[in-house]
């Protein structure tokens, strides 16, 4: 099995999560990215969400919420992706940039447009009583 390596930003408002959908995909992934070499969570998250919402995260507010698993949208059978997902406060108005067509809140009843990691991370914050 091959992992690939994923951090995302959980932003919730309103019992709804950010959301984003990349130009030419079909489904809406949580906003984050990969990691690259040397960097650390903190470092990916930061530089992915500024270049994909055009906002900073505020490094200190960054907080660790879970980790989550499952086949990779797109990719052939038996490569996973592995979501660590972080909440933090950020500064500046969240707009689409880099190769982001679309960021849209989504709600619980909106779970059959999301990738397959994000299904169970809609799961899981259901379960929370966080996302409506």
């Amino acid at each position: 099995m091959k992992i690939i390596d994923k951090l995302a930003w959980i932003e919730l408002k309103d019992g709804k999560i950010l959301s984003t959908r990349s130009r030419g995909k079909n489904v809406y992934y949580i906003p984050g990215g990969k990691r690259e070499a040397g960097e650390t969570d903190q470092e990916t998250l930061m530089r992915e969400i500024e270049e994909e919402l055009s906002i900073r995260l505020i490094p200190d507010s960054i907080e660790y919420v879970e980790t989550f698993q499952a086949q990779a949208h797109g990719h052939a059978e038996g490569i996973e992706v592995k979501m660590q997902c972080y909440s933090a406060r950020y500064k500046g108005t969240i707009k689409a940039a880099s190769e982001i067509e679309e960021v849209v809140w989504l709600q619980y009843a909106d779970r059959d447009k999301v990738s397959p990691v994000d299904k169970i991370i809609f799961d899981w914050l259901r379960n929370k009583g966080l996302l409506s």
